[in-house]
């Protein structure tokens, strides 16, 4: 018997910004930074494909997403609770550090990985 969360649309996502907390709903269809947007918070972003990091985000407990189509999101960042939230899509309930720009830059410098702009 599959989990529940394989067949919900619908999920809560937490988001801890320099601004605090702010929770919205988001589809399994949907990026997370798109439904933030709807819910009228603020996300950096650059690119929408994946691949500047600008959007960057880190899980602060335990969550599942889809990437999408990021163009460069790598095995080690997903280990390391990175999000691209330009296009993740949400596959449970989560709880993100936005802003993680800095942090994903370093830690794909340290790993040999595409920083752009680092």
């Amino acid at each position: 018997m599959g989990n529940d969360e394989d067949s919900r649309e619908l999920f809560q996502v937490t988001l801890i910004t320099p601004l605090g907390e702010k929770i919205l709903t988001a589809g399994r269809k949907e990026p997370l930074w798109d439904a933030a947007q709807a819910a009228g918070v603020f996300l950096q972003a650059i690119c929408h494909q994946g691949r500047c990091l600008t959007c960057a985000g880190r899980l602060l407990k335990p969550g599942r997403f889809d990437p999408g189509r990021a163009e460069s999101y790598f095995p080690q960042d997903r280990a390391a609770g990175f999000v691209l939230l330009c296009t993740a899509k949400p596959r449970s309930d989560l709880y993100i550090k936005t802003h993680a720009e800095d942090e994903m830059r370093m830690h794909r410098l340290k790993h040999g990985l595409p920083a752009p702009y680092a």
